[in-house]
């Protein structure tokens, strides 16, 4: 079967971001933890950043647990709510007072609603765009300041490009975030690079809960990579495009998603899954 990375240490390269400063926004679980964990394993200092303080800490402990190598970087926790301005701006201080600026910002703080276009309310949208979206650009702007060069991540979602009924706002929001890193890497270049990374399915809490018994195997099924992903895989991309091997890529979007953006037909599609099986026999 497909490799499917243990954790996301598992591809480190050490000490490649020896000496640099990232902030993590979401942090606390799932996908941002493993984004988290992937940097510090690289070298790099990390504030995770969220709004549970109680998660946030144990991700920190976790990642620390994790990180033995002698090249591995430190970890600290800023609660920051991104639909908080003041939050923002005192996250991307706190970075800066404590490892004396930021190099790099991946922006993965989200929330979705499950309403459909004709049921959405004020408040829902207001919810996930003052999150999904309206933070991303804070927290762009606020690390800014405290950097003279360096690179912006912006996690996105292949609903961004192709949805499911009763994902609006988030799925319109998404479709935003790609363009916004066009415009952020329009407008910050040469100084600091801006790149998109959208995930497919990936293997966190909520993936579980959206998928009715007896259907993730389905779904691993429909993907090419004959699995879905997990936060490992995430990560390993936003370290590559933070890295200086993607010094050359800016205003692009990196598709991780086990290869179903390449599927036009479901009902065309081999059992990717028990072929991976086989091939393991």
């Amino acid at each position: 079967m497909t490799h499917r990375p243990d954790s996301p240490v598992e591809h480190a390269v050490d000490g490649r971001f020896a000496d640099r400063t990232v902030i993590v926004t979401g942090s606390t679980r799932g996908i941002g933890a493993a984004i988290a964990e992937r940097f510090v394993a690289e070298g790099a200092n990390v504030v995770v950043s969220g709004r549970d303080t109680g998660r946030g800490e144990a991700v920190v402990e976790q990642i620390t647990d994790a990180s033995t190598a002698d090249t591995a970087g430190a970890a600290t926790f800023v609660r920051a709510d991104m639909r908080k301005p003041d939050d923002i701006a005192a996250l991307a201080e706190a970075a800066a007072e404590s490892y004396g600026g930021v190099d790099v910002l991946v922006n993965n703080a989200a929330v979705q609603t499950e309403t459909a276009v004709d049921g959405a309310t004020l408040d829902d949208w207001e919810f996930v765009l003052e999150t999904d979206f309206r933070g991303y650009w804070l927290a762009a702007r606020a690390a800014l300041s405290h950097m003279d060069r360096g690179a912006i991540i912006n996690v996105s979602s292949n609903h961004a490009t192709a949805t499911m009924p009763a994902h609006f706002p988030y799925n319109a929001v998404k479709a935003g975030v790609n363009g916004m890193t066009r415009a952020m890497a329009l407008d910050l270049g040469p100084a600091v690079r801006v790149n998109t990374v959208t995930p497919g399915w990936i293997e966190v809490d909520r993936t579980r809960e959206e998928l009715a018994e007896g259907q993730f195997a389905a779904v691993e099924s429909i993907h090419p990579t004959g699995r879905i992903g997990v936060p490992a895989d995430v990560a390993g991309a936003v370290a590559f495009l933070a890295s200086p091997d993607a010094a050359f890529i800016t205003g692009s979007s990196v598709l991780v998603d086990g290869g179903r953006g390449a599927v036009m037909q479901d009902d065309t599609l081999p059992d990717y899954r028990a072929l991976a099986e086989r091939e393991d026999e």
